[in-house]
């Protein structure tokens, strides 16, 4: 049985449901899980586990800067324990762009960073423009126009893969430590 974390950034709350649902299917393969928001909990100590995912939302073609600061704080103990990390942006929901290879957020991040995960994946997000601020919802709205995605203002269309997730959690809950 391993201990395995589940960090995470999120902007409307879709990764976090991501993040649950990796939980959930690790779980079933008997590891112990804990889900944590970056950037919440100062004094996380991630030495006691054994196994460390970190997932990340896209806003505006960036993930979130406590996502940074914290490969960063932590990049030795991510180097030396099995680790990995997925992106959720909306471009994931094109088929040419759904993989971690293709996926441009991706491969602009791993360039930017130092820490290189064992494990690496990409989910497609959420659009829900009825929580959207208004500036949010207007600037949303015209990228999806632009990419050919929804624009009805009251539009939810959550376009993960959830089988692709259940995949990712399988393969993260199955590594060896």
């Amino acid at each position: 049985m391993a201990k395995v974390l589940i960090a995470y950034s999120t902007t409307d709350g879709h990764t976090l449901k991501i993040c649950e649902r990796i939980g959930q299917v690790i779980e079933q393969h008997e590891h112990e899980v804990e889900v944590r928001q970056l950037g919440k909990d100062a004094s996380m100590n991630i030495e006691s586990y054994d196994k460390i995912v970190i997932g990340a939302s896209i806003r505006y073609g960036k993930h979130q800067p406590s996502v940074h600061r914290f490969i960063e704080e932590h990049r030795a103990q991510l180097e030396n324990t099995r680790s990995a990390f997925f992106s959720v942006n909306v471009v994931a929901r094109k088929p040419e762009k759904n993989l971690p290879t293709t996926n441009p957020y991706m491969q602009k991040f791993l360039k930017q960073i130092s820490w290189q995960p064992y494990l690496t994946a990409v989910f497609a997000g959420k659009i829900n423009y009825p929580i959207y601020k208004f500036w949010d919802r207007q600037v949303i709205r015209f990228i999806m126009w632009m990419t050919k995605g929804p624009t009805d203002l009251d539009a939810v269309v959550d376009f993960t893969d959830w089988g692709k997730v259940d995949d990712f959690a399988r393969d993260v809950a199955s590594d060896p430590t």
